[in-house]
């Protein structure tokens, strides 16, 4: 399924559509383009496309994945098989032998069995998960055996096909019963449902084809990447039975939390104590993002709890190009223990504020006494400012 557009769009409903809404919509479409009903150029095509919208949109964990983390959510976390293996499609349960050829519900599967999958789970710093980093894992698995190849026979002998099942690993049993007759399949019990006898197993496996090993991996993880989110390393689980394919990895990402940002989808949010002086007269303060140490502004009269926003300093988009932004909430830091001179100060401040009206009223008598007067508060303000930032 190379065609990565929305899959929202392809079935045309909006985020916040029902599961039986979605259902609904998806039988209508599936009806018009299905092609044993569809005479349409590319009916099959497009047929295939909403099918795999609603596997992914009628489950909420795969929907829920698809929300956070758009395709790299869903092609990280699920083989194709596993998109459509659980989906109800109602009266359309032929969908799964369309795309895979069988194997699908229903179906019970022949020959050798394709290894196990594995999870492991990653902790990650936060500045590796918003930059992306490449990481070797050691996973303990089971691979093939490298003297018999994953055969299970000694090296310059081959397995001989069972005379019990004629090499199909099971055995088919009919008995009669009232007259009816009942037919049941077991696996082997000579050949254990391989369909292969050694008569000389490999002396490094013991005929296993198979060994426990731990293996070195190297995993990248994508830039923007966020907790909860899976990759899927195809072919990197537990070996399967000879002649069939391994097993999957899937890496399980858990971002550890940073001592000073916290993460709302790409953007970052972090607190900054500023003092009184900072926060009345204004200031250019050096603030810590992830790109480095970034000049902001803060007006005269900031609030605290204020929110400034720097465009860009986020983290990087897993979809697409850009970044979020950085958020800055400006915390104002009172003091717990005054010189006397602070003390002072701040009384002189309250006094100021009190006598408010009065030099007002003075000021409105000449223009002098106001000029004097704004002289006057300026020089305090810088008088506090250095005793209290000293």
């Amino acid at each position: 399924m190379a065609n990565k557009r929305d899959y929202y769009e392809i079935l045309g409903v909006s985020k916040d559509t029902s599961a039986d809404e979605i259902k609904k919509k998806y039988r209508k479409l599936a009806l018009k383009y299905h092609p044993d009903r569809s005479d349409e150029p590319g009916a099959e095509e497009k047929f295939k496309e909403i099918s795999e919208a609603y596997a992914v949109l009628s489950d909420s964990d795969k929907r829920a994945q698809y929300d956070r983390f758009g395709h790299a959510g869903i092609d990280g976390q699920y083989s194709a098989e596993d998109i459509f293996r659980n989906a109800d499609f109602g009266g359309f349960g032929d969908i799964f032998d369309m795309f895979f050829g069988g194997g699908g519900r229903g179906h019970r599967s022949r020959g050798p069995r394709r290894g196990s999958d594995l999870q492991y789970e990653l902790s990650i710093t936060f500045e590796e998960a918003a930059f992306g980093v490449r990481k070797d894992l050691d996973i303990p698995r089971t691979e093939n055996c490298s003297s018999c190849k994953g055969s299970g026979a000694k090296e310059g002998t081959r397995p001989k096909s069972c005379p019990t099942c004629g090499g199909t690993g099971q055995v088919r049993t009919t008995r009669t019963t009232f007259g009816m007759q009942f037919v049941s399949t077991t696996p082997c019990s000579s050949c254990h449902g391989r369909g292969q006898i050694i008569e000389y197993p490999c002396p490094v496996c013991g005929g296993a084809g198979r060994v426990r090993n731990t293996r070195r991996i190297s995993v990248s993880v994508p830039a923007g990447a966020d907790s909860g989110m899976t990759l899927r390393l195809t072919g990197e689980g537990e070996a399967g039975e000879p002649g069939a394919p391994a097993g999957d990895l899937y890496v399980l990402l858990r971002v550890m939390e940073h001592r000073h940002f916290k993460r709302v989808d790409y953007d970052v949010i972090s607190e900054l104590p500023i003092n009184f002086p900072q926060a009345a007269l204004g200031a250019d303060i050096l603030v810590e993002t992830l790109h480095g140490k970034v000049k902001m502004n803060i007006p005269a009269g900031t609030q605290t709890h204020s929110v400034f926003r720097l465009k860009g300093k986020g983290i990087q988009h897993l979809q697409g190009h850009g970044k979020g932004d950085h958020l800055v909430r400006v915390i104002l830091k009172t003091p717990s223990k005054l010189t006397k001179e602070q003390k002072e100060l701040l009384e002189e401040f309250e006094e100021l504020g009190e006598g408010k009206k009065k030099k007002e009223e003075k000021a409105k008598t000449g223009d002098a006494d106001s000029t004097k007067g704004e002289k006057a508060k300026k020089g305090f303000f810088d008088k506090m400012k250095d005793v209290l930032e000293g």
